[in-house]
Formats: structure tokens, sequence, C-alpha cells
């Protein structure tokens, strides 16, 4: 389980002008160096109180000094931050502009971050699907990141200040998911979760890819799928489906994919490289006359899936009840699945897929995670740019 981080404060630096690096420069985003200033009354209203995650955290067990890191960049000691102290709807979110920009232990990174993306995942927690097993409040939500390393932690040997970086930066996305997560000017991440950006994306694209494209990928491992197998993906416009399209394509060589949405998405779902694109709202994929080597359910349907998939097949489980030879599948985030990944999407042969209606700005965060609960969208709810 990932540690929870503790809330110690750095000192400000020196002033970004009177550096000797700077950041990368890639608009629109931009860096605030004047850190707010602090306010003792931490009763008020909207106050996101840093001695509240203090207290939090020292009850866990003691993690490697934050001393371990150091930096040539201005770090200011707090930040913007989206977050929450309660589970609800959209409702529950503020935006905070004095949250502790987190410490970073010796195996990690802090990162600036330029974007962040959405996934179920996030307004499940946020609804306290699993709080019996979430890390406490309160939470700055996110998973998926994308930034300039500015922070590097003194194990750390893979990445340095100034690095392009991605990644999901919860190790077990259930199972104590970070407290301080990507919705957030700084994230402190360890460097095992997370690679090089792709170089032909931009951080918007990048940010959408971690989370799912490990779902996508480490999902189909699991279930033994290989060259010339078939495979029926449940959801397949979706920010997981879209990428088990692809990646069941591109890298492990399907002999057939076939996927299911709506009428307006199926042009494309052969975009993607669907062979077969069904429509969901006329015609029932049990009526198929055929079978598959895997279906890959990301919908919640597992109770029909079973009934197309061959003798010795995998049914893989996402979401809902499930009904045997299905199983149950939850990521666990990797950095190497990213480095491995890398090639394809630097090639154009995977895709990196944002939702139209998107990027979201940093301010419309509640926006974003109402139209992410439509279930409409198609490819990653992206919020971008992260000032």
């Amino acid at each position: 389980m990932d540690s929870i981080l503790s809330s110690t404060t750095f000192q400000l630096r020196k002033p970004l002008l009177c550096c000797k690096h700077h950041l990368p420069q890639f608009s629109p985003f931009k860096i605030n160096i004047n850190a707010p200033k602090k306010s003792n009354n931490c009763s008020q209203k909207r106050q996101f109180c840093p001695p509240a995650i203090r207290i939090i955290a020292s009850s866990q067990a003691a993690a490697p000094s934050a001393e371990a890191a150091t930096s040539s960049y201005s770090v200011p000691s707090e930040m913007k931050a989206w977050t929450y102290s309660e589970y609800g709807g959209v409702e529950v979110l503020k935006l905070e502009s004095n949250v502790a920009v987190p410490p970073v232990q010796a195996d990690q990174v802090l990162i600036k971050v330029a974007a962040a993306a959405l996934n179920p995942v996030d307004f499940k927690r946020r609804l306290g699907k699993f709080k019996a097993t979430d890390s406490p409040l309160p939470t700055v939500p996110g998973y998926d990141v994308a930034g300039v390393v500015v922070k590097v932690g003194s194990e750390v040997k893979g990445f340095k200040e100034g690095d392009e970086v991605y990644g999901d930066i919860s190790e077990k996305a259930l199972d104590g998911p970070k407290q301080f997560g990507s919705l957030a000017e700084y994230t402190a991440v360890e460097e095992k979760l997370l690679a090089l950006k792709p170089k032909n994306l931009d951080f918007a694209q990048a940010a959408g890819l971690p989370l799912a494209i490990e779902t996508a990928y480490e999902g189909l491992e699991k279930s033994g799928f290989s060259e010339g197998k078939s495979i029926l993906v449940l959801g397949g416009a979706g920010g997981v489906g879209s990428l088990v399209i692809q990646l069941a394509k591109q890298v492990f060589g399907a002999s057939k994919v076939a996927a299911t949405s709506s009428t307006s998405k199926l042009e494309f779902l052969k975009s993607l490289g669907a062979d077969l694109a069904i429509d969901y709202t006329k015609d029932n994929f049990e009526d198929l006359p055929e079978k598959f080597d895997v279906v890959y359910d990301t919908v919640g349907q597992c109770d029909r899936a079973v009934k197309v998939v061959k003798e010795g097949g995998s049914v893989v489980v996402l979401t809902g009840a499930v009904t045997p030879p299905g199983f149950r599948f939850v990521v666990t985030s990797n950095g190497e699945t990213l480095k491995k990944l890398n090639p394809y999407l630097e090639s154009g042969k995977v895709k990196a897929l944002v939702d139209p209606k998107g990027p979201f700005g940093f301010e419309k965060v509640e926006e974003a995670f109402s139209y992410l609960e439509t279930n409409r969208a198609v490819g990653k709810v992206v919020v971008y740019p992260i000032p």
C-alpha cells in the first residue's frame, strides 16, 4: 500500500529568475513562483488546513526523510489543488490555494503538474465506494499525471530535473491510493511508477494514458491473450476499451477484434482497428454466430459476456458482478509497462485519445467530473492546463 504523504512543507528557495535551471517553455502552462500567503485561521470555510494532514500522516508508519531530495528549482511551500474533505457528489470538491506541497521521499520525484486525467475510479473513490481501503481524508484526487520533474529523491536513478514524465501515481488504485493526487500544481511520485513522456505527445495526450493503457495491457496479459487470438471488447469507445482495441491489434497481433458501442461511435471503433463494430442499441452480441478467445468487459456485463467466450477462454471484468470464467481485474501501476509501450505510441501505432469536449481547464474540474459520470466520454477526460 502506498504510504500516506505527510504535509511537512518546503522552505521557499531562491526566486526562479535567480536559478540557473529553468522549466521548459511549454505554453500555455506556466509556473507561479510566488507562494500563496499562509493563513493562521484554519477554521475558515474553504481552508484546506495543512496541520490536519500532519496529524493524519503522523499516525502512519515512519517514512524516509523528505530531506533526502534536493532541487535547483524554486519550489513553493503551498500550492493550488482540488480537494474534498467528505465523500459525496461533485459538490464536495473545492479548489484551494493553500495546500502544502507534498514532501519528496528518497525514492520519489516531485512533478510540476502540466496535465491530469480523470478515470471512473476517481469518482467512485470520491463517492466513498471503497472508503474502507482509501487513504484518510482530506484528499487531493487524481491518478493520472503528466508534467516536469522539479525535484529528485536521493535514491532516484532514472530521472533528473527537467525530465518530462507521465504515469499513474498510485501503485494500487483501490488500496491506499495517494492522499496527494494529481489534480494539483505539484505531486510526489515513486520513480517506479513513471516513464518519460512519449516525444510526439503533448502533456494533455500523455496525461490521458497511464491508468487506462496499463489497465488495458495488463488485463490482456493476465487473460493469456496472444497473437492469432480473437477478442470482443465491451465498451470499445471508452478510455480503457479504446486502448484494448488498439493494443490487441497492434501489440498482441489479434486475429479478430470486435467491439460494442452506441450508434454514433461505430465508425470510431473501426478507426481504432475493430474488425466488427456492434451497435449495442440494436444488436445483442450474444446472438453472434461466433465465440471469442477473450472478452474484455469494461461496462459490467459479465453475465452476458460468458455466453460468447470459447471454452477455455477468459473474461476480463473491470466492474460489476463476476460470473465464471470471468475474473476481476484491478491494475497495478507500473512505469515499466509505459516504457514498454512508448515505442508504439511514438510510432503512432497506438494513439492517445482525448475526448473532444476537453481538455477541461483546471478551474473546471467539477464540470469534468460531471461529464465523466455521464458515461458518454470518447477516449479520456483530461484536465489541462494546470497553472
